[in-house]
């Protein structure tokens, strides 16, 4: 029977393609979101470590903050990475950063295998006595100021 001069198909017709509408719209609206988001980007791949039996680190200007400088020494062929954090003082000039990472290394490394000494005041000499060649890395550092750059010899 007619309502208003629509019968139940028109009216059932016309519900169904506001429906259908409202579906396409969401699915709009979902598609339009996906396209918002930046696509993941893979993982940059680490740098290639570059490994000798003999480090140079030369330390250039003091600390300007308290914080810590991560290094990293990696044995060549699968050893056993070996974490070496240095805190540093505010003030402390060149000269003294270089004794704290010296000091800070020779504790954490094995004295046995590594020698490690200061040349010319500001820099770190670090020789591996036994054992496979290494690479020395500073992973990270919350000291403003003081840099090091490294030297294989």
């Amino acid at each position: 029977m007619p309502v208003a001069g629509i019968s139940l198909a028109a009216a059932a017709a016309v519900a169904g393609l506001a429906l259908a509408a409202l579906a396409a719209g969401a699915q709009e609206q979902a598609a339009q979101a996906a396209a918002a988001e930046p696509a993941a980007q893979p993982a940059a791949p680490a740098p290639a470590l570059h490994y000798s039996n003999k480090w140079r680190l030369q330390i250039s200007e003091g600390a300007n903050n308290d914080g810590v400088m991560n290094f990293r020494v990696t044995p060549k062929g699968g050893g056993s990475a070996i974490d070496v954090p240095v805190s540093l003082k505010k003030g402390r000039g060149e000269d003294g950063c270089a004794r704290d990472i010296r000091d800070t290394f020779k504790k954490t490394l094995d004295k046995d295998v590594y020698r490690i000494e200061l040349d010319d005041g500001e820099d770190v000499l670090i020789k591996v006595r036994k054992g496979p060649y290494v690479s020395i890395e500073l992973v990270d550092s919350t000291v403003k100021g003081t840099r090091v750059n490294f030297d294989r010899e």
